[in-house]
């Protein structure tokens, strides 16, 4: 049966649920850095009986297709939406990704991997120019310990507890797209 066939007051009843849930997941979209309107944009296609292309997304929520095409696009990017063929269609069709664990998963490694890697590159670095830095000190100071190498030690070694939470973090970014989280977290 479909929406159609229903009457004006039980579809009135559907869209008054359907918008209650569309305005929560626009308005808890900020969580994935999207905008609410391209979290409205979600919840449209995510009540769509079928794929829709960019202008009949444009139509629904009353937007231009630039819009529509930059919410599109982020989405796809977060593996939130798929895009789609559909026999004797020439234009694009998207629909929702509706495994919402697997989005989960795919937007936290997706974030987290970028982060940890940006972190342990800055830390790297940092390693190695406290290293620099101490190797200079040895050579110019006679056996003298004083408090500027004691920082330079303390700091490294804060550093390095850090590198060992992102190595953890890595291996926890792992078990997600694995999958092997769901076996330690069932669904």
């Amino acid at each position: 049966m479909g929406f159609e066939q229903l009457t004006s007051e039980e579809q009135a009843d559907v869209m008054r649920i359907r918008k209650r849930v569309i305005e929560a997941i626009g308005s808890n979209m900020d969580l994935y850095g999207i905008t609410q309107s391209t979290g409205h944009l979600y919840g449209l296609m995510f009540f769509a009986d079928k794929p829709m292309t960019l202008d009949e997304m444009g139509r629904e929520m009353k937007m231009s297709k630039t819009s529509m095409s930059t919410g599109v696009r982020n989405l796809l990017e977060l593996k939130m939406v798929n895009k789609v063929w559909e026999k004797g269609s020439r234009k694009d069709l998207y629909e929702v990704e509706y495994d919402w664990h697997q989005t989960f998963v795919d937007f936290f490694a997706i974030e987290w991997r970028r982060a940890v890697e940006s972190n342990r590159n800055s830390l790297r670095r940092s390693i190695a120019e406290i290293d620099r830095l101490l190797k200079e000190l040895e050579a110019s100071v006679s056996g003298e310990e004083g408090p500027y190498k004691q920082i330079l030690l303390n700091d490294k070694g804060k550093i390095e507890n850090a590198m060992d939470y992102y190595a953890w973090l890595e291996r926890l970014i792992d078990v997600m797209e694995s999958g092997d989280i769901f076996d330690l977290v069932p669904k």
